[in-house]
Formats: structure tokens, sequence, C-alpha cells
């Protein structure tokens, strides 16, 4: 069923974004957005089509119904509310829960049998919940897990050292949130470990743990001069989307599931390197974990399963 169409549920700042980098780069034939509010989707697609003429393919863009994801090779899921302040994750969890689970139902009872992508926050816990409802298999329930995390941890890396992004070979792991970590020991620019160049130009070990915190503190900050984050996000759907559907094979940090021991853990899902393909999953790789990295997995995963037992 490879026909290059992508169904986007919720039309916020997020999914928006994602479709207009859908727009300027190409990669698919048809995107249909999905939001409650059918004023704003048609305003949505009104806008972006005017932008047609100057993208790099041809491409339909409309506004549509849960009935249009019948034979869509991915529906992209990043509806929800926003965290509101002095709101705990927990409440945001529980209120987003049962939005996302009603979505689900929607899209599965369309007939779709392509793969999700989950991007509502928090955003293992909302994966774990369309894994759930959907009974799909794991592979074909994917969240946006650690992937901006990465991508943020990246940029820092290579603003600190002055080389290109691109050759900046690092991961987030871990929950999309405060718990999340870098194996450090599996960190390289270009062939050459991080470690080892710091230590061979002397730069303290102790600005690991400082650019660690600037990508923890992104999105505090972001939220605070600007009220929320999205382009980064957007890229970051984006760019899995198009692994999927070019069947790249790429390594991206996504929230997948664990259940049959990895990593030590079963049953949740959390921000893991993985290979992703036209069958989405295709398999995780296992990195080989220092004591304290593991003990900070296992952390990350206690919060999720603690999370997600007040909402269930």
């Amino acid at each position: 069923m490879k026909n290059g169409k992508v169904v986007l549920v919720g039309t916020g700042f997020v999914g928006m974004s994602m479709a207009y980098s859908m727009l300027n780069r190409g990669g698919i034939n048809e995107l249909i957005l999905i939001d409650i509010d059918k004023d704003k989707t048609i305003g949505e697609e009104m806008d972006l089509s005017h932008g047609l003429p100057f993208a790099p393919q041809k491409m339909i863009i409309k506004a549509g119904e849960y009935s249009d994801c019948k034979d869509a090779e991915i529906v992209v899921i990043t509806a929800g509310v926003a965290q509101k302040p002095h709101q705990s994750r927990l409440e945001l969890a529980e209120t987003n829960a049962n939005i996302i689970r009603q979505i689900t139902k929607d899209i599965v009872a369309s007939g779709f049998e392509g793969i999700f992508i989950v991007a509502s926050n928090p955003v293992d816990l909302m994966t774990y919940v369309v894994f759930k409802e959907s009974g799909f298999p794991k592979n074909k329930v994917i969240g946006s897990g650690t992937v901006l995390d990465t991508a943020r941890l990246r940029f820092l890396i290579a603003d600190y050292l002055k080389v290109s992004s691109k050759n900046v070979h690092a991961y987030i792991m871990g929950e999309h949130g405060d718990s999340s970590f870098v194996p450090w020991n599996h960190t390289y620019i270009g062939c050459k470990r991080l470690i080892d160049i710091l230590k061979d130009n002397e730069y303290p070990m102790e600005d690991l743990e400082k650019i660690h915190k600037g990508v923890i503190n992104a999105a505090y900050e972001i939220i605070d001069k600007k009220k929320a984050t999205y382009y980064g996000i957007g890229m970051s759907l984006n760019r899995i989307v198009r692994a999927i559907l070019d069947d790249e094979n790429a390594i991206l940090t996504v929230s997948t599931y664990l259940e049959n021991g990895e990593y030590g853990e079963n049953d949740v899902y959390i921000g893991i390197p993985a290979i992703i393909n036209k069958n989405g999953v295709r398999e995780l790789i296992k990195l080989e974990m220092t004591t304290e990295e593991q003990e900070k997995l296992d952390n990350s995963c206690k919060l999720l399963k603690e999370m997600r037992e007040n909402i269930s």
C-alpha cells in the first residue's frame, strides 16, 4: 500500500509545522488534515495549498475526515491539549489519554492498516495508549520519543566544538522529559569518540553535563520566550515520516515498545535507538550501558509506569 498518503490528526502548531516542512521538502503525494475545529482545518488546507506553486512537487492537500485514514500509509497524531501553567504532567496525561483513545478508535474504525506516529504529550505514555487501543503490532506504533531531544543534543555539541551537526552522532535516550540521559560512550564526532576529543583538547568533562542540561532546559526556555515549541518537533516528525516512506533503515531514537527484557525492561514505550523503515520499527539497537546509564533508563521507565498506572 505504497501511495505516499499521510494523515495528520491535530492542526495545532506542532502538526502544521510538520505539514509546512513537508510542503517545502516534498516526498509525499497526499496530505489529509483532520481536527475537531473544522473551520481551522479548512483554513490550513487553503493556506498550505496556496504555496503549492512554489513547492518541489505536486501534492494533494485537503481537510478530511477519519474515513480518509483507510488507505493512508501513515497517520500522525499531534492532537491533544497543551500543558497549562502549574498543571502536572499526570493531569495532562489523564486529559490527553481520553482524547487519544477516542482518536485511535476512530482511525482504526476507518480500516487503517498503516503506521501510527504519535507526538501528543506526554508522548511515551500516549504512544502506549495508541498501542493498546489500536491492537496494532508494536512495530507499527511509534512515538516521536527523543528524536527532537537528540537533534537538540547534536546542535549543542556541534556549537560547542564548532563542527557540523551532521557529523555529530549522539543520542538522547529514555523518557521525552527530565529523566532522559545521554550514553556518552556512544557519542562520536565523525569517527572519534567525543570523550576522547575532550581529553585530547583538555576540555572540562563537566561540560558534558552542561550540554545535557541545555537539552533538558531548551523546551522550558523556548516556552518561556514564545509560549510553545513547534518547529523542531515538526521537522523531527517529518524526518520519521520520510524514513518510513523512503524505506531508509534510518537510526532514530523513537519511542518504541520494550517487551522481551530489552535493556532489562518490559511493557513500556520509551526512547531507544531503532532502525526505521517501511515496516515501522525494524529492530532495536542494543547499546552497552554503564551501570549509571542503566540506572537512569530504569528510573525513566519506572516514572512512566507509575504515571501510566494513574491514567489507565
